[in-house]
């Protein structure tokens, strides 16, 4: 599948990253000469879906643009356990000062874009997709956000600022279900407006004031059937079902199978578990005195 494009803000969030790290010096970088030298192989540890490359590049492009890396796999490719992902030479100090940042950048995305690929898989051939959320570690939207495409899943709104999704709190404020939708079309007439309904009855309002997108919100199997079934019942509308709530890996399948056009699943980005990526140096020292 193709690479998604990258975000713009990989530069500054590596720069935090590295602040965090390096403060005001890497102290025990400091026992390597000054004029060593290092050549280093990452690792992969188990199977992943390799995710973060521009991210890694970053730190040690911020830290030496003498340190030169050969990649060895794309973003979003399947790889074996024990592969070598990438290849690293340059001066020795800044190599071991950005070793945890950019293994930190690559195990995250990694881990990220493998859980999505798992899912993405599960529903393949349904003609359903996997969303993510907004449940994203703070400070990795983005990041986040393009893994899960190199995995093969597909992303909701990035924020509060480009789509609309009404919640219940929303509703309440607003005065119900059509006054909130005919708010949000009065103000925000450009944007995709998306709601959520508990119940089927709130799904016919839903429905009938022209919502773009109506999530069902922990909706067992059977009413998410009898939700795609009112939809059809309006041969004329074109809103889409985004079923939502607690979703699990093994079950999503029969999910996609009731007919939903997308599937939300917070857990791609928020129960974050990281690939087990090394990092291993030869480092060729000059003569001591």
């Amino acid at each position: 599948m193709p690479t998604p494009p990258l975000p713009p803000d990989i530069v500054s969030t590596v720069a935090l990253a590295l602040a965090e790290d390096v403060g005001a010096g890497d102290v025990t970088a400091d026992l390597v000469p000054a004029d060593g030298h290092a050549r280093a192989v990452v690792v992969c540890r188990e199977a992943a879906v390799l995710c973060g490359r521009a991210w890694f590049d970053a730190v040690y492009a911020k830290l030496d643009e003498a340190i030169r890396i050969e990649w060895c796999a794309e973003d979003g490719a399947d790889i074996d356990a024990e592969t070598v992902v990438c290849r690293l030479e340059g001066p020795a100090r800044p190599l071991l000062t950005g070793e945890r940042t950019a293994l930190n950048f690559l195990q995250s995305l990694s881990g990220t874009a493998t859980v999505a690929r798992r899912y993405a898989d599960a529903v393949a051939g349904t003609g359903c997709r996997v969303l993510d959320t907004r449940k994203t570690v703070p400070g990795l939207r983005s990041a986040q956000k393009y893994a899960v495409a190199c995995g093969g899943a597909t992303n909701h709104r990035r924020g509060l600022y480009d789509a609309l999704l009404i919640k219940e709190n929303h509703i309440l404020a607003a005065g119900g279900i059509g006054a909130a939708l005919a708010a949000a079309r009065r103000i925000h007439p450009e944007l995709v407006v998306e709601i959520e309904v508990e119940s089927l009855p709130e799904l016919q309002e839903a429905l009938d004031g022209g919502a773009d997108i109506v999530m069902l919100d922990n909706f067992a199997l059977d009413g998410l059937r009898e939700a795609v079934a009112a939809l059809r019942r309006r041969p004329d509308c074109r809103t889409r079902l985004e079923a939502s709530g607690n979703v699990e890996l093994d079950g999503i399948r029969q999910i996609a199978a009731t007919g939903v056009d997308f599937i939300s699943v917070g857990a791609l980005t928020k129960h974050l578990r990281a690939i087990d990526l090394s990092m291993r140096f030869q480092l060729d020292l000059p003569p001591r005195d």
